[in-house]
């Protein structure tokens, strides 16, 4: 029977939409399903202020009257003048192992992106640099991770087929915590704090992170911006981020390095608790049950932690500053028994980034791309 698609628009479909990820993967050892009310929000126009910048639309393809695919087709007209392209986004994307499906995805978003003036379609990659981005191409046996994308294999060889070319990958590393801090960083972090007027912020309560959130997000726009599609987050971006993940940080593992002059915060290492287990006992609830696996894992002794946010201002790059992070942060690490941590996804043009793993043992154990097509 041929393929329809169809436009997810009602409440209904859209959650179909986000539940054809978990269900299509409901057999796979290696997939980490993510919380469905999160991904209905990041899809709701009145919900998710990237909207004020981008415009979207979401595709089901059925076939005998069940889902065999999705796809969100995404302009951000800010990315775009940033840039200076005309290019969408094809995102949230999922399917079958079937030719005749994934053409008809792929068409559909194609088509509507060219009626909009596109020349060219990236992805997969989301609304911002927050989202999920990135193909696997490499690491189809390893278990993903709560901020990054899983997929089949089979699912790049259809990009290709379709005459997709690579536009960007991403490296991924597992880095081993050595037993003490390396001489040569403790030296260097005291060098540079003195140096500069560095501090070291922590914190007790979440009452203490709030006066420095949105001035995370602000170095956060800053040493991100020269990064591939990335597009400094607005006003009401950040105040949407902070509401949504200052509440679930674990505090003993956030390292703020402040200006001692003026506060400003120079550099940011968030750092959670591997949470990729927990997230498959959840099955992308919340609710009822699903937040019991979420806390224990969150507040327990990991013995993997996941690099989820971190970042330099720019002036302040290739000054050491990364030392001081790894001075506050290995033995902290050491202390609840962490044996590696995930770097997630580092541009593999980010040479300064990839060389502060020199010091460590570490493994590059997967690999993602975002692919690109003419229309």
């Amino acid at each position: 029977m041929a393929v329809q698609i169809k436009e997810a628009i009602s409440k209904k479909e859209l959650k179909k939409f986000v539940k054809f990820n978990i269900e299509l993967y409901k057999d796979s050892p290696y997939h980490v399903p993510g919380l469905i009310d999160e991904e209905l929000m990041t899809l709701n126009r009145e919900k998710n202020p990237a909207f004020e910048q981008s415009e979207a639309i979401y595709f089901l393809a059925y076939k005998d009257q069940k889902i065999v695919g999705r796809i969100a087709g995404i302009i951000n007209h800010k990315a775009n003048e940033v840039w200076k392209q005309k290019a969408a986004r094809f995102g949230f994307v999922d399917f079958i192992d079937d030719n005749e499906t994934v053409d008809a995805l792929f068409e559909a978003v194609e088509k509507w992106a060219k009626s909009k003036g596109m020349e060219e379609l990236h992805g997969p990659l989301g609304f911002t640099d927050m989202d999920h981005e990135g193909m696997l191409i490499h690491g189809f046996d390893l278990m993903g991770t709560m901020a990054t994308i899983y997929n089949y294999p089979y699912y790049p060889v259809h990009l290709e087929r379709m005459g997709y070319i690579k536009a960007q990958d991403w490296k991924e590393y597992k880095i081993y915590i050595p037993d003490v801090v390396p001489e040569k960083h403790r030296r260097i972090g005291d060098i540079v704090k003195n140096k500069y007027g560095l501090k070291i912020l922590k914190f007790k309560s979440r009452k203490e992170i709030w006066p420095y959130a949105n001035k995370i997000f602000y170095a956060l726009n800053a040493a991100y911006s020269p990064l591939y599609g990335v597009v400094p987050l607005s006003e009401k971006q950040i105040e949407y981020y902070v509401k949504m993940y200052i509440p679930m940080l674990r505090l003993d593992m956030i390292t703020i390095i402040v200006r001692e002059a003026d506060d400003q915060v120079v550099g940011f290492g968030i750092t959670l608790p591997n949470l990729s287990h927990a997230l498959r006992k959840a099955k992308g609830r919340m609710f009822p049950f699903g937040f019991i696996p979420l806390l224990r894992a969150l507040y327990g002794k990991p013995k993997v932690v996941d690099l989820y946010l971190t970042g330099v201002l720019p002036e302040y790059r290739g000054k050491g500053v990364n030392a001081i992070f790894f001075n506050d942060l290995i033995p902290i690490y050491k202390k609840v028994g962490t044996v590696y941590a995930e770097s997630n996804p580092e541009l593999e043009t980010n040479n300064a980034v990839q060389a502060q793993w020199d010091y460590f043992g570490r493994e590059h154990h997967k690999t993602r791309r975002a692919f690109k097509k003419q229309l």
